[in-house]
């Protein structure tokens, strides 16, 4: 075999910057691999300089909410929302032109927020204060995780999701009595302050003993009767357990799925059944 001669199928096995030294690679692939890969200085650099001006965006739409300022700097912020407007435009452009499946990019959870990122500014013509809805721009700051190579973070995420979806149905049970009890405790209410003391309806009386319960207490609106004041006192009190309750619901599936996913000191393999004795990929024992 000459040396000069290449060996078919080789280049795609080599990493990225060995590939762009040995063929031209065209820019359609080039401006992709700065866009969404994070394993290049350019790609890096592409992606802290779009993740500060995301952040820039986030806080200028915050400043927009401030009528001192926006009456003050109505010109400069308007400016300012267009440039960056105009930025994730081109950006958004950028990402559908050369990523391989812009269909299946533009229906992706990214792609939508990366949509709803521009749009309110221009709906903002037809829809007075559509663009109140950049604050959508904050989730394209999620992009950190993968930038900052902290994807190993979410499966954290994941492992409590996977807790709370586990115990959805105990959880389920303990709200629809929580709602039974505040429906039936702000009829009671309702039937011994009555509308001479602010209980003008049985909402006004859910509504109270909700707030009550939930231990807020907004002070609009309170018992003045001896009965109603001692009702109000035993739901406070209520209120005191009822908090802890949806914790320990969460905290025991944690426990018990920390203890059914504990990893295999043969393979490391943390999947098992829930009755499992021996790991399900090699056979040790996981006791």
């Amino acid at each position: 075999m000459s040396a000069g001669r290449a060996i078919p199928g080789l280049g795609k096995h080599l990493p990225y910057a060995e590939r762009m030294e040995t063929a031209p690679t065209p820019w359609r692939e080039r401006v992709r691999y700065v866009i969404f890969e994070h394993d290049t200085p350019a790609a890096k650099a592409f992606d802290v300089v779009l993740l500060l001006v995301i952040s820039f965006s986030v806080v200028l739409v915050m400043f927009e909410s401030v009528e001192e300022y926006s009456e003050r700097y109505e010109t400069q912020l308007l400016v300012l929302e267009w440039i960056v407007t105009i930025l994730f435009t081109i950006e958004y452009i950028a990402r559908l032109v050369t990523v391989e499946r812009p269909k299946r990019y533009a229906r992706s959870f990214f792609g939508v927020v990366d949509l709803l990122a521009i749009l309110p500014v221009y709906l903002s013509y037809f829809i007075p204060g559509a663009q109140t809805l950049l604050v959508i721009r904050s989730l394209r700051l999620l992009r950190v995780f993968r930038v900052f190579k902290m994807a190993h973070w979410l499966s954290e995420a994941n492992y409590l999701i996977r807790a709370i979806r586990s115990s959805s149905r105990k959880i389920a049970v303990f709200l629809i009595v929580v709602v039974l009890l505040n429906v039936i405790v702000g009829s009671t209410m309702y039937l011994i302050e009555g509308p001479e003391h602010g209980f003008d309806s049985m909402f006004r009386g859910v509504y109270w003993s909700i707030v009550t319960m939930s231990t807020v207490g907004f002070g609009d609106i309170a018992p003045s009767t001896a009965p109603g004041q001692v009702l109000a006192a035993m739901l406070m009190i209520v209120g005191y357990s009822v908090i802890a309750v949806p914790t320990g619901i969460v905290s025991a599936e944690v426990a018990t799925r920390s203890q059914r996913e504990r990893s295999c000191k043969g393979c490391g393999s943390a999947v098992h059944s829930s009755t499992a004795r021996f790991c399900d990929a090699c056979g040790f024992s996981l006791g």
